[in-house]
């Protein structure tokens, strides 16, 4: 009996051991140097693997037709010299697993995103990254570590015996320079640190009026142009442009010479903005990422904190009193695309009488009964239609023929294999980092599950009721409506490549219906115009894009004679 349980034993350990070396068939191990580090590191641990030689692999992940291959995993403590491995077990993209990956050569390289530690004022202890001046960008972000990519070969056998070390590590980004026409402020947040038990900033990069230092009796009213995160004042330049330019190509307008329209529309801006009889404003673009994006979406939330109030209370005057603003609501007025869109209407709703106008062009979703393509109250599952018998995905981005390039199953796989806990930085964690109630654990809590697509319809209630523009401007017309009138302007591609024109049908639909007061503003479409249409219907989006800080000026003009209150400064600002 003694013999049998031995030979019984070592055939168990025989087995186990073979299981254990199968598995090994997909191995590849990842470390870092304590030259590069000599301290242990938390974060996300990203592999990479290319079969495009053109760039880096962490340049070629995307939604895209074009992506490359991803796999992550978080690291705790994470030590110099300690290999950390990647097998058949790590979720990856866009194949699930490493034993999905197809024989042949690759270029293999990893990152290392780093997370820090923070203890917020609600009583969590979180780990997520921090904003390093680049804008919360996984693959450029200072701090963060990597390694060379270099070529393997992935058998029919699998992967074995690789191991990839990190020794490089992203350098600082240098801050930008202030010139004569630009400057660039920061600032602490109060409130902001408060909530992140750190100092936290704010910043701003401000467009300063023809002549501004010749006229210091002048009070100037301001324009909020809210958007991704800027490094510096984008589309504005005081000389033509650069003769020995090498013309590109722009594969999203099907524009030859792209860079070189861009030049002279900004040199052609400066040349506006110097015109005699050119209204002198302040413009503004707001560096506010987040520890979950590259912007906060400029509200407060659960997870991200008071971001709304820090911007309107903090940051808006602070920039008035340095540049001879206004400060007053009537001389404050909003605009932007795509996120900032939303962000130039949920602010003009949550702070009503702090701005007299906005104008959102292609805003993300506006009424959640259009989340793109999804109805989070009513649909059970994200990633699929409702169907008895068959499995068809729901899509996520379109041309403006309607050809699909990605689905939403397909983008937020790649989310979380880029970061667990809304922590990836990228576009459907960034919604439920702003709209989600905070979870027991610190993190905003999942509108659906990652994986598989079903949607919490008790999350999708908060959203309701806290961020679903068209419910709150329905539910509380009566108490909003006076404060809004005539200051709600829409814009909207019919061939959105993301659908979002679905939720600005519907926001058209109830503000059409509103009486006393009726709201008075404006909601048009672009025929067969893509993201990002901004209600120019002269000129293709190529260009109108560039113009956003001129075209809507006459409008904001036009509101500042309607609506500035009896003795307002409507003279000072208006010189030549």
């Amino acid at each position: 009996m003694k013999n049998f349980l031995l030979l019984f034993c070592s055939c168990c350990l025989l087995f186990v051991s073979c299981e254990k070396k199968a598995s090994s068939k997909y191995s590849i191990d990842v470390s870092f140097t304590s030259e590069i580090s000599p301290e242990k590191k938390d974060g996300r641990l990203l592999l990479m693997l290319s079969t495009d030689d053109s760039k880096e692999p962490r340049f070629q992940i995307n939604d895209g037709l074009s992506t490359q291959l991803i796999f992550g995993v978080n690291v705790d403590d994470m030590t110099p010299g300690q290999p950390i491995n990647f097998d058949e077990t790590v979720f990856g993209y866009p194949y699930p697993s490493l034993a999905d990956v197809p024989p042949g050569e690759y270029n293999v390289q990893a990152l290392l995103h780093v997370y820090e530690t923070f203890n917020l004022s609600t009583g969590h202890t979180v780990k997520l990254p921090m904003d390093n001046g680049e804008g919360q960008q996984w693959n450029r972000s200072p701090g963060n570590l990597y390694s060379k990519p270099y070529k393997i070969t992935v058998g029919s056998n699998g992967i074995e015996n690789i191991s990839v070390v990190m020794d490089q590590e992203i350098p600082p980004i240098p801050e930008p320079e202030n010139t004569e026409w630009i400057k660039h402020i920061k600032m602490k947040s109060e409130k902001l640190s408060a909530f992140y038990g750190r100092d936290m900033y704010l910043g701003a990069h401000i467009l300063l009026p023809k002549d501004f230092d010749k006229h210091p009796e002048a009070k100037y009213p301001l324009m909020v142009f809210h958007g991704h995160f800027p490094s510096d004042f984008g589309g504005f330049r005081t000389t033509p442009p650069d003769p020995n330019l090498e013309p590109e190509y722009s594969a999203r307008f099907d524009l030859d010479g792209y860079n070189i329209i861009q030049q002279q529309e900004a040199y052609d801006f400066y040349k506006r903005w110097n015109d005699p009889d050119f209204p002198r404003f302040l413009i503004i673009e707001i560096q506010h990422p987040t520890p979950y994006y590259d912007d906060s979406y400029a509200v407060n939330s659960a997870s991200q904190g008071p971001w709304g109030d820090a911007i309107t209370y903090e940051l808006i005057p602070y920039i008035e009193k340095q540049f001879q603003g206004m400060g007053e609501g009537w001389s404050r007025f909003l605009y932007g695309g795509s996120t900032g869109g939303w962000e130039a209407l949920a602010v003009q709703v949550k702070y009503p009488e702090e701005y007299n106008g906005c104008f959102a062009a292609c805003p993300d979703p506006i009424d959640f009964r259009a989340y793109c393509l999804t109805n989070i109250y009513e649909d059970k599952n994200a990633y699929y239609y409702d169907s008895p018998h068959k499995k068809l995905e729901v899509p996520s981005h379109r041309n403006y023929l309607g050809d699909i390039q990605s689905t939403l199953r397909q983008g937020n796989h790649l989310e979380l294999v880029l970061g667990d806990k809304s922590r990836s930085g990228q576009q459907w964690d960034i919604w439920e980092a702003t709209y989600s109630p905070q979870g027991e654990d610190g993190y905003p809590v999942r509108i659906w599950d990652k994986k598989t697509g079903e949607i919490n319809h008790e999350v999708a209630e908060y959203w309701k009721e806290n961020y679903d523009l068209r419910h709150i401007l329905e539910r509380d017309w009566d108490k909003l409506g006076e404060s809004l009138k005539g200051k709600i302007h829409l814009y909207c591609g019919d061939m959105d490549n993301y659908y979002l024109n679905n939720a600005v049908y519907l926001m058209e639909d109830f503000l059409e219906s509103t009486t006393d007061p009726y709201y008075d503003g404006e909601v048009l479409y672009g025929d067969r115009a893509e993201h990002c249409w901004n209600g120019d219907p002269d000129q293709p989006n190529a260009i109108s894009r560039l113009r956003y800080n001129t075209m809507y000026v006459p409008k904001i003009m036009e509101r500042i004679w309607e609506s500035a209150p009896q003795g307002a400064d409507l003279t000072s600002w208006r010189y030549q």
